[in-house]
């Protein structure tokens, strides 16, 4: 049987955000829920913040899909396409998801409509020149003007840009970083600027600066299409949510929304 799925609507993306650092009794009481391939790989990290904090993750992104499936998080299916990117395994067209992690923030963005990718990292100072490797020459140029702690923002900013873009391509590691331009400021609406071999992608695609703690940058990447996508983001608290139930719509729903294509404060 096909599962069932309260629809999201093409006007947003919801996203979800969870803290990671649980309590050995929490993490005790989800990793049940886990696949047993989760579960083994869980039982390989060397540190236990890491076991923990990706059983944490890997709980969270099932509950929230259960959610949304209307399915006991542990019967959700998930596989990769050709290049790594998760979907739920027989049902990929129903639900697109992407999860990023960095230290102990989850986000996760979800939509019946597009393609998602997103992407959020811990601010650290840099220890190398990684723009000059990975950034096409037009974003190194626009972070040339920034200097000290407005680099490091700018830099980030075009990280996860670019991070949350390749993540909802779907393409992996075969599309080169250098392949396509994003803006850098922060002054502007974040944009894709250019994609090798599609004129259009600008076009198609949207990106929205996330509303993430501070220490932390975020983006999201959609393939919209031109339409006006809002935000949606929910307050419940992920690691606590009933598995087979409603939408969070149909259930007292305190989301913060944004307009267009910036992030409003969750």
């Amino acid at each position: 049987m096909r599962p069932s799925l309260d629809r999201i609507g093409p006007n947003f993306i919801d996203i979800w955000r969870w803290n990671l650092d649980q309590t050995e009794r929490e993490i005790d009481r989800l990793f049940p829920i886990l696949s047993g391939e989760e579960r083994a790989r869980a039982s390989r990290f060397v540190y236990p913040e890491h076991r923990q904090r990706f059983i944490a993750g890997r709980a969270g992104l099932r509950l929230v899909l259960g959610h949304y499936l209307h399915l006991p998080p542990h019967r959700i299916g998930l596989s990769c396409n050709v290049f790594g990117k998760p979907r739920i395994a027989g049902a990929s067209e129903l639900l697109q998801f992407n999860l990023s992690h960095s230290a102990d923030v989850a986000m996760l963005a979800i939509s019946d409509h597009y393609p998602v990718g997103i992407d959020v990292e811990a601010i650290k100072p840099l220890k190398e020149d990684i723009a000059e490797h990975f950034f096409s020459k037009r974003e190194c140029e626009a972070l040339a003007a920034f200097r000290g702690d407005d680099y490091l923002h700018a830099f980030y900013r075009c990280w996860t840009r670019k991070e949350a873009f390749v993540k909802a391509h779907g393409a992996g590691l075969s599309l080169p970083l250098d392949s396509f331009d994003v803006t850098v400021d922060a002054t502007s609406r974040p944009k894709l600027e250019s994609l090798d071999g599609d004129q259009d992608a600008p076009l198609n695609w949207s990106l929205f600066d996330l509303a993430t703690p501070t220490g932390f940058a975020g983006t999201l990447a959609a393939l919209t299409l031109g339409n006006a996508v809002h935000l949606r983001y929910w307050n419940d608290d992920v690691l606590t949510l009933k598995a087979s139930v409603a939408h969070p719509a149909h259930n007292d729903p305190r989301p913060h929304q944004s307009g267009g294509n910036r992030a409003s404060p969750a």
